[in-house]
C-alpha cells in the first residue's frame, strides 16, 4: 500500500502542479459531445414540469411539494460532465477516481459501466499500488489531499481536477491562517473527504464536529485566562477528546491562541455561523476588542448551493407536510443535513439512497438519522397525504423523477 509524505508546501506545489501538461481542471472542451449522455442519465421531464408549476403535483389522493431548491449543484454539475469529458478523451487509457465522484450510488455505477476504476479502500486507507504512470486520475468534487496529488504527480498520471471552487476557496483560507499562523478550527466530519482534503492544506488545525464540541473548545481558551489556567486533567481530557482531530505535535495551550474558523462545504450552515460567532466572542473575552484581530480570523466560506438547499429546506417544512422523503446517498454530508432538518421540526422523515428502497407494498427502507437501515412497514397512511421531498446535491434529477413514481404507484395500490 503506497504511503503519502506529509510535509508539503502546498503553495508551492499547487503552482508546480497547476503548471504540469500532466494536470487540467477545465475539461477538454467536449460538453456538446456529452451533453445527450448526460442529459439521458440524470435529467427529468417530470420534475422539469413540477418546477414550472409551483413546485407542486396532486394526483389521487397523493400531494408532493418539492423543495424550491435540491438535487445537482453547479459544482457536482461540473464534475460529473468533467468525468464524462475524460472518458471521450481518454478513450482507451486506465481512469482512476481517488473516491467517489460524488456521494451518490447511481451516478458513481454509471462512471463504473464506463469502465472507470476507483481507487480501493482498506479500513480507510487508499491503496495506490497499481495506478501507474500514464495512468489518468480523476480527483472527485470534494477534493483529495495534498499529498495524493503529490504522489500521483510523482508518479507520471495525468490528473484531472473536478473539485469543487467553493472546496478550493476553503483551502484558500486555511492556507491564508497558516501564512499568519493561525490555527484552523475546521467545522467538519473529522473522516470526511472533504474535511481531510481541507486539513491537508492548513497548518496547525483542529476539527469540531459540531457547537458542542466548539463550546469545549472556547471553554479551555477561557479557563487560559485565569492565573492558574487549565488543570492538567483538563488539558488531558482535551488531548484525548481531539487526538484523531488536530494536527501532529496539537498543543491547546499553544494553538489557540490564535484561531480561524473555516468549514467542511457541506455542514449545516446555520451551524457553522454559530461557531464563527462562539468563537469570536471567546476572542474577544479572552483578549479584548483592542487585540481581537490579532487572535481571530473570519472568512465567509460556506457554499452558496448547500445554503439554498438548506434555506429551501427550511421553507418546505413551515408547511403542512405529513411525511418527508430525502433522497441523497446515505454518505452525503449534505443530504444528512438536510434530514436533520426535517427531524428537528418533528416531521415523520425518511432518507433513502436509491428509488428501490421504496416498496414493494407499503413498504420504505431507509436510514434514521443517526441509526442504521430499517424497514417500515406500512408506510404510507390511509386517506390524503402530504409528502415533501427533496434531495441533496448529489442526486440527479432522474432519482428524483423514479422516488415520486414509486410514491404515486404506492398511493394508487
Amino acid at each position: 500500500m503506497a504511503q503519502l509524505r506529509h510535509a508539503v508546501d502546498t503553495r508551492a506545489f499547487k503552482r508546480s502542479l497547476h503548471h504540469s501538461e500532466r494536470y487540467n481542471r477545465r475539461g477538454f472542451g467536449l460538453g456538446d459531445e456529452v451533453a445527450g449522455s448526460l442529459q439521458t442519465a440524470y435529467q427529468s421531464d417530470l420534475v422539469g414540469q413540477l418546477r414550472s408549476h409551483g413546485h407542486r403535483l396532486e394526483q389521487g389522493r397523493l400531494t408532493v411539494r418539492l423543495a424550491e431548491a435540491f438535487g445537482f449543484c453547479w459544482g457536482v454539475e461540473r464534475a460529473v460532465a468533467m468525468a464524462y469529458e475524460t472518458r471521450r478523451h481518454y478513450p482507451s487509457e486506465r481512469i482512476w477516481i481517488t473516491n467517489e465522484i460524488i456521494h451518490n450510488p447511481s451516478v458513481n455505477d454509471h462512471l463504473r459501466e464506463m469502465n472507470v476504476q476507483f481507487i480501493p479502500v482498506d479500513e480507510g486507507v487508499k491503496d495506490f499500488s497499481d495506478v501507474a504512470g500514464g495512468d489518468v486520475v480523476i480527483l472527485p468534487a470534494f477534493g483529495a489531499t495534498v499529498q495524493e496529488m503529490q504522489l500521483l504527480s510523482e508518479r507520471g498520471c495525468h490528473i484531472v481536477d473536478t473539485t469543487c471552487p467553493w472546496v478550493s476557496k476553503v483551502w484558500n483560507t486555511v492556507e491564508k491562517h497558516k501564512k499568519h499562523s493561525f490555527t484552523s478550527i475546521i467545522h467538519g466530519k473529522v473522516k470526511h473527504e472533504e474535511t481531510l482534503a481541507t486539513s491537508s492544506f492548513a497548518g496547525t488545525y483542529l476539527v469540531v464536529l459540531d457547537l458542542a464540541e466548539a463550546q469545549l473548545v472556547c471553554d479551555y481558551i477561557l479557563a487560559g485566562a485565569q492565573a492558574e489556567g487549565p488543570s492538567a486533567a483538563q488539558r488531558q481530557a482535551f488531548i484525548e477528546r481531539f487526538a484523531r482531530a488536530c494536527s501532529p505535535g496539537f498543543d491547546p495551550d499553544r494553538d489557540l491562541l490564535r484561531v480561524g474558523v473555516a468549514n467542511q462545504t457541506t455542514m449545516l450552515k446555520s451551524e457553522t455561523e454559530e461557531i464563527g460567532k462562539l468563537f469570536e466572542r471567546t476572542m474577544l473575552q479572552r483578549f479584548g476588542p483592542a487585540d481581537l484581530n490579532d487572535h481571530f480570523l473570519a472568512f465567509n466560506t460556506i457554499c452558496d448551493a448547500t445554503q439554498e438547499r438548506q434555506d429551501a429546506m427550511f421553507a418546505l417544512v413551515d408547511e403542512p407536510l405529513d411525511l418527508m422523503v430525502v433522497i441523497g446517498g446515505y454518505n452525503s454530508s449534505n443530504t444528512t443535513h438536510l434530514q436533520e432538518i426535517a427531524v428537528s421540526r418533528g416531521i415523520r422523515s425518511f432518507h433513502i439512497d436509491t428509488p428501490e428502497r421504496i416498496g414493494p407494498g407499503n413498504r420504505i427502507e431507509h436510514m434514521p438519522l443517526g441509526g442504521d437501515l430499517e424497514l417500515e412497514e406500512p408506510f404510507l397512511p390511509e386517506g390524503p397525504i402530504r409528502v415533501g421531498i427533496t434531495s441533496g446535491a448529489s442526486t440527479p434529477d432522474r432519482i428524483v423523477e423514479a422516488v415520486i413514481e414509486r410514491l404515486i404507484a404506492l398511493s394508487e395500490a
